[in-house]
């Protein structure tokens, strides 16, 4: 063994000293750095392995539970969100739909409800597009229905979502008086 005051003898490849080996200070255990000489591989997150000694003060943490269900306001609360996010865009009903479908009954459905409501609003705003372009060679008419039709697709996508909303914070369910129901 090499004396650690001793000058570091020079790595052949690359022509730096090579650092003395690492030795812990008395009485500390040396950390796991990687896959031990035995080929096994060491438990993820932390946790020591078969025959290390946890550190003082090591607790174990349960997993989360990703899937655990809503209480029922919890529940209350997420469908009524799914409602008020529509006045956006279909994103955030679609992201509480995905999140909390499995884990609430009420964001299931209500979360169902408000995608459908907002695809069929997406679809409206493609066909308003359409129809505008369209009109914009009639000069003064085209402008006025184009606002007109602008106007109602804007008060589609506002007050409908609000009024579903505030029937499911309520206590109750909302069903859109139109919406093509794509998702079942």
């Amino acid at each position: 063994m090499s004396d650690p005051n001793s000058t570091p003898q020079n790595n052949p490849g690359s022509g730096e000293p090579t650092p003395p080996p690492y030795t812990p200070p008395a009485g500390q255990v040396p950390p796991d750095f990687g896959t031990p000489a035995g080929g096994s591989v060491p438990p993820q997150y932390g946790s020591p392995s078969a025959g290390q000694t946890p550190p003082p003060g090591y607790t174990p943490q349960p997993a989360a539970a990703p899937g655990a269900p809503l209480s029922q306001s919890d529940d209350k609360l997420w469908a009524s969100l799914a409602h008020f996010g529509g006045v956006l865009s279909f994103i955030p009903p679609l992201i509480i739909w995905l999140v909390f479908k499995d884990r609430g009954p009420l964001v299931n459905q209500e979360g169902k409800e408000s995608l459908n409501y907002q695809i069929t609003i997406a679809i409206a705003w493609v066909a308003y597009s359409i129809v505008a372009v369209i009109l914009g060679f009639i000069p003064i008419l085209g402008g006025i229905i184009v606002t007109l039709l602008w106007l109602a697709v804007l008060a589609a996508q506002v007050v409908f979502p609000i009024i579903g909303g505030v029937k499911v914070n309520g206590g109750g369910t909302y069903r859109y008086p139109f919406a093509i129901r794509l998702i079942k």
